[in-house]
């Protein structure tokens, strides 16, 4: 399981990274990385939100696990 915490750790730094891409700048990484495969992009934030929902909804277990 720590495998999982540490993805999706990671997932919601790239997400973190880029909203504060698209706040500050107004540039979408994800766009522009996928942008001519809309059904990938789609995904990639898809996954982000499901690495937020997991982080959420184990945060306490996770902090035993790390422990």
């Amino acid at each position: 399981m720590k495998t999982l915490d540490v993805i999706a750790a990671i997932l919601l730094v790239i997400g973190g990274l880029n909203w504060g891409l698209v706040g500050f700048f107004g540039f979408n990484l994800v766009t522009a990385i996928f942008g001519s495969l809309p059904v990938l992009e789609r995904l990639v934030y898809c996954v982000v939100g499901l690495a937020a929902l997991y982080q959420a909804v184990q945060w306490k277990k996770i902090q035993q696990r790390w422990k």
